[in-house]
């Protein structure tokens, strides 16, 4: 047998609700929009609230716009760099080869040394 929890499924609060208990809602009116994939969304907003330019496809993820011949351009993606690559742009192969030989001269030094 179950146990003694008669409301069991259920959460506090719930139970039939009709538009008396929760007001009326406002007005509302969609609005279209494009993604680069060709997708459109419509989502529904407040009549009075301010209309946003961009909203994000929910399809694909990526940004739609107003007009649907000419949607908002995917975001480049830059790859991940590691450490390595940055310090490749800041730094020729030369002195590189300067830094690491100048490491090597302080450590061998510091070996010798009793």
């Amino acid at each position: 047998m179950a146990g003694g929890n008669a409301i069991r499924g259920t959460r506090v609060g719930a139970g039939p609700m009709g538009e008396s208990e929760r007001g009326e809602s406002a007005p509302r009116r969609r609005v279209s929009y494009w993604c680069a994939n060709g997708h459109e969304s419509r989502p529904s907003f407040a009549v009075e609230a301010e209309i946003p330019e961009n909203w994000d496809c929910p399809r694909c993820g990526l940004p739609a716009g107003r007009d649907e011949q000419a949607p908002p351009a995917p975001p480049r993606n830059e790859p991940y760099k590691t450490h390595l690559a940055y310090v490749k742009e800041r730094r020729s192969d030369a002195d590189g080869e300067a830094i690491l030989e100048e490491a090597l001269n302080k450590l061998r030094k510091q070996r010798e040394e009793p």
